[in-house]
């Protein structure tokens, strides 16, 4: 029996590979100045070393799975089925099968890189008034994320259905295996579990189904190293072993999450059973951007991720960021204010394209020129300067910015297998417990609340992210591969929220800019700016940073900054090295 308490032994197996990294190629160069009296922002950090295969997720217990499924001979696509299915159970917070997730594969077979799309979509029922009041007001948040007004259509389990088709190894059934296992034997609490259920307590207590699930009879929430069964979630999944995704999507399972949905008390939902036989996964081609000698590749809509990426990226690659060094306040402006820059554009232009036109120039080179061209001063630039910019457009549309409230759940993970496949792949429920509400043995997922609440302004323009029936929520998951010379040189990707973007660009500059090996670009502590003020990690170096930064005319703030980013460096030499985030119970686990 695999339980918590396998923690350890993974540990030291994580231990018994750890080993100084080889040095990524530096960056060309254009523009500096400056040396800096500032703290040194660099972890000393050593990443997880492999010959054959790795797997980084973000936890102990769904490491060993995937790895287990690529020592059985499964490929990177067997590995992510054992993965995900063991974090919808110990992690069910972030992720699950009640979600949706996004995943970049590389195919060493055909050395092309895709994307499949598990977005939720809104029901066929669902307007642009769903979070509106009968006042035409916008809910507050909370209030339209419990219950079942907020659920989407899952996609999860369509979309490891689609990646199984296409590049699974072994049999479909038992990748499932280690989480059915773990879901009748029982599994230890973990401590960012506890932790999470004692800082929700009131509105999952609030809940029945969460209640019973994660209270103790004296009506407390469960405690770390408290067993926890779910023969529901085991039965679930053999289900879906025996009958594939229909069984989710057209069974019994799909109306007991119909139920939990329409019949809540208080806020119900407008899912139906026709909106869970609609849903279908789809393969999308990947937004790949070039960045110094790399290409990095991503998600593009419903996605905002790897857009937005590369307009941070192609703004500051104007500027000599190996130069300045990963300390000086000049490079953190450079990148701070092509941040500011690029969120702009997204808040405006960014949606399902499926739904909206988009200008087709977002990552345009010359536009990104121009925007960067903003940025050649010695200062902060002024709120007033940051405004969304005007790209290349085949058919212009009049917009206004879309403001939505979501707040992060999500989880990152990569894997790479003997045959050079590797997979990158962000999965998600939105907000921590999702909507509160469970269903066959998983949490729904509160996903519709990543639309913007208000529709249109008063002026009739519409907001891009706006609700309209079978529409993906606009995202910022970024799960990322980056190429050179056609190869997968790196894969990474982050939780948390609409910041998910910040942390993975900056991963991407210490990586590449910075020559840092993938250990310390993960453990980096957090300077992020989406729209004026600096969030400065709490309890790191980055706090030190703040009268800098305020000498460069930034309001700054110290805050909480939990990402959860995992990632693998390829060598030149064909080895692996792994790192997990130091924030989370995550772990890198290879051979």
């Amino acid at each position: 029996m695999m339980t918590f308490r396998t923690i350890a032994s993974a540990l030291m197996l994580a231990a018994a590979f750890a080993a100084p990294a080889m040095a990524q190629q530096a960056t060309d160069a254009v523009q500096p100045e400056a040396a800096t009296t500032a703290p040194r922002l660099v972890p000393e950090a050593h990443p997880v070393r492999a010959r054959n295969h790795m797997v980084v997720a973000a936890n102990p217990l769904a490491a060993a799975a995937g790895l287990d499924m690529l020592e059985r001979g499964g490929s990177a696509a067997d590995a992510v089925l054992a993965v995900q299915s063991v974090l919808g159970l110990v992690e069910p917070q972030s992720s699950g099968l009640g979600g949706g997730a996004f995943l970049v594969y590389y195919d060493a077979a055909s050395g092309k890189v895709t994307t499949i799309d598990g977005r939720e979509t809104a029901p066929a029922d669902a307007g642009p008034d769903l979070f509106l009041d009968l006042d035409g007001k916008p809910l507050g948040f909370f209030d339209a994320v419990v219950g079942g007004r907020s659920v989407g259509v899952p996609g999860t389990v369509r979309l490891l259905e689609m990646l199984h088709d296409r590049y699974g190894k072994l049999t479909w059934g038992p990748q499932f295996d280690a989480a059915i296992n773990l879901a009748r034997n029982g599994f230890d609490v973990s401590p960012r579990l506890a932790g999470l259920l004692e800082e929700d307590r009131e509105r999952l207590a609030a809940q029945p189904t969460t209640k019973h699930y994660f209270f103790d009879q004296a009506g407390e929430p469960l405690k770390v190293g408290s067993l926890l069964v779910n023969p529901d979630y085991a039965e679930t999944l053999e289900a879906l072993v025996h009958g594939g995704a229909d069984a989710f999507y057209e069974e019994a399972i799909a109306d007991r999450i119909i139920d939990a949905v329409r019949l809540h008390d208080g806020n119900p939902g407008k899912l139906a059973i026709e909106d869970l036989k609609a849903y279908r996964a789809r393969e999308r081609a990947p937004v790949c951007h070039p960045y110094r000698a790399y290409q990095v590749c991503g998600m593009g809509p419903p996605s905002s991720g790897a857009l937005t990426i590369a307009q941070i990226l192609g703004m500051v690659a104007e500027y000599d960021l190996a130069t300045f060094g990963p300390d000086d306040p000049q490079a953190l402006r450079i990148i701070g204010d092509a941040t500011r820059l690029a969120f702009a554009d997204r808040g405006r232009y960014m949606a399902d394209s499926d739904f909206v036109d988009m200008p087709v120039g977002l990552a345009d080179p010359g536009y990104l020129k121009e925007r960067a061209k903003l940025i050649n001063r010695p200062d902060a630039l002024e709120k007033d300067m940051v405004n969304p910019g005007e790209p290349p457009w085949k058919k212009a549309e009049l917009r206004i910015d879309g403001i939505n409230a979501s707040l992060p759940s999500t989880s990152h993970f990569v894997v790479v297998d003997r045959q050079g496949n590797v997979a990158s792949m962000t999965s998600s429920i939105e907000n921590a417990f999702g909507a509160r509400l469970m269903a066959a043995g998983f949490l729904l997922n509160n996903q519709l609340t990543d639309f913007d609440f208000v529709p249109q302004g008063t002026d009739g323009k519409a907001v891009a992210n706006r609700v309209e029936p079978g529409k993906r929520p606009r995202s910022s998951m970024s799960p990322t591969i980056v190429l050179k010379d056609g190869k997968p040189v790196f894969a990474i990707g982050s939780p948390g929220g609409s910041r998910i973007i910040p942390y993975v660009a900056n991963a991407l500059i210490a990586l590449i800019d910075w020559n840092m090996n993938i250990a310390q670009a993960v453990s980096l502590p957090h300077l992020v700016n989406r729209f004026g003020t600096f969030d400065l990690e709490a309890g790191t170096n980055a706090e030190a940073m703040a009268p800098d930064l305020e000498a460069l005319g930034y309001e700054t703030a110290v805050r909480d900054l939990n990402s959860g980013l995992h990632g693998i460096a390829i060598m030149a030499d064909g080895s692996i090295e792994g790192a997990a985030d130091p924030r989370r119970e995550g772990i890198a686990l290879g051979r």
